[in-house]
């Protein structure tokens, strides 16, 4: 009758209490109640049974065979675990009404179908981040700020078991021969483990949570990333087909500036994407989403993204976006650019909008290529148009802080004119940033190749006094 029963665990009440592990039985009862968001499958909320849910939770666990549910639906998963829990519950003397056994039933399934004690942060709307740091400290992000979550796995076993889980649904590995991993969940949240031996004290797991809704311009603007009047000026700059290279530190917001600033593309274009993790959402019908494939257990089989960026220019592509330039395909991505994939668009890591032109010159020197260095600066000029600088402030907030145009060469230096900036001009009592955009008073080239777009700016956008509340 039981398909998902382990054979071997048919035993009597007082023997299947023998078999319970013994921490689980003698633990005091407050490590117990640090336990129970691990062991008892991540559960949102605490109420008077979560002692309970962590006890059978655990007994469960040693009664399930794993195995069968690979043949199993999502569905009969959910018969056959009711009728344990009504077995368990029998057997212990314990009364749960309906709605707690239902959630008990969700809790397990979210450990054995889901991520464990992941599930209910994924869940909450408000984390940005979730930080693992060993199967007992996990860290989440909320409005900028990193906190403790009362969420545990029960040791490094299950917390490796969950990082098997998601690496291997994107067809990639993580153990002893390749502890480092990048990886996405189904969402396209951003995903990086570490295991033992590099890890020292377990097993690290970073997710950086994409909205499942793509944050578009609009919201950007509402949360005061972007002015609106500098945002209408970046729909033009896209609708334009002028290229753009998004700068930013880490976590400062440039994949979700990239998809914002997408949802500008005409629906009509070919867009090719080409990432080492997918993670883009564009909303466009005709998008061609390429992913790079690392080297198998012999070393074989790598795809990168250089390899993509050649191969996307026989794709027929309007525009090529590339989520992020690291290294020799910064080459083939300028070349691109200048071939007549007007309207390109990727990210670089980089502190200024100087240091993302440098940057991208030390990459074209990993490209393999020979090239001299008043050359390989003459593609960047000749290929990029707008550099956009986004970073992450003190307060946690993330913003455009500057909009430069790159305008040709002279002698052997890029020339840049910065058209916008963010101007800091204090900070509030509860640590809140206070600033505002400004323009330069530099009336950008860009404006001419909008007019012939039928994009038509006000000039007033540029005045020098003007300035933009975010």
């Amino acid at each position: 009758m039981w398909q998902i029963r382990k054979r071997e665990q048919q035993a009597a009440p007082a023997e299947a209490a023998a078999l319970a592990p013994e921490e689980a039985r003698v633990a005091p009862f407050a490590e117990r109640r640090l336990m129970n968001v691990g062991d008892a499958g991540a559960f949102a909320n605490r109420d008077s049974n979560t002692e309970l849910k962590v006890e059978l939770h655990q007994r469960l666990l040693d009664l399930i065979n794993l195995a069968a549910l690979e043949s199993m639906s999502r569905a009969q998963i959910e018969d056959e675990i009711g009728e344990l829990i009504q077995e368990e519950i029998a057997k212990q003397n314990h009364a749960l009404n309906q709605i707690e056994r239902r959630q008990l039933v969700d809790d397990v399934l979210d450990e054995l179908l889901g991520l464990g004690p992941l599930e209910p942060l994924l869940k909450d709307p408000t984390i940005t981040d979730i930080l693992v740091n060993g199967h007992n400290r996990i860290f989440v992000e909320r409005y900028g700020s990193l906190e403790a979550s009362s969420a545990r796995f029960k040791d490094d076993r299950h917390l490796i078991r969950i990082i098997q889980k998601i690496v291997s649904a994107v067809g990639r590995r993580v153990d002893e021969s390749s502890p480092l991993v990048d990886a996405r969940l189904a969402d396209g949240s951003r995903v990086n483990a570490v295991v033992p031996p590099l890890a020292i004290d377990g097993p690290l797991l970073s997710i950086r949570k994409f909205a499942k809704v793509p944050i578009s311009m609009d919201r950007l603007v509402e949360i005061g990333s972007v002015p609106q009047a500098i945002a209408e000026v970046l729909q033009a700059i896209v609708k334009s087909r002028r290229n753009v290279l998004i700068s930013g530190g880490t976590g400062s917001g440039k994949t979700t500036m990239l998809n914002a600033m997408s949802a500008y593309i005409d629906g009509r274009e070919r867009i090719v994407t080409i990432e080492d993790s997918a993670e883009l959402q564009l909303q466009q019908a005709h998008v061609a989403r390429l992913e790079t494939r690392p080297p198998n257990t012999e070393g074989k089989g790598e795809i990168a993204q250089r390899d993509l960026v050649k191969n996307a220019l026989r794709m027929r592509p309007d525009r090529i976006i590339v989520g992020e330039v690291r290294a020799g395909e910064a080459f083939d991505m300028l070349q691109a650019m200048n071939t007549g994939h007007d309207g390109s668009m990727t990210t670089v890591h980089a502190n200024t909008a100087r240091d993302a032109v440098s940057r991208i010159e030390q990459m074209i020197g990993m490209s393999g290529i020979d090239i001299p260095a008043r050359s390989a600066r003459a593609q960047i000029a000749s290929a990029i148009n707008i550099v956009l600088q986004l970073v992450r402030l003190s307060d946690g907030r993330r913003r455009l802080i500057s909009v430069s145009e790159i305008t040709g060469m002279e002698g052997e230096v890029v020339t840049m004119q910065e058209i916008f900036r963010f101007r800091q001009t204090g900070r509030a009592a509860d640590g809140e940033v206070l600033g505002r955009f400004e323009a330069t008073g530099i009336r950008p080239r860009f404006l001419d190749d909008a007019i012939s777009h039928g994009i038509m700016l006000s000039p007033d956008l540029f005045r020098p006094e003007v300035s933009f509340e975010p």
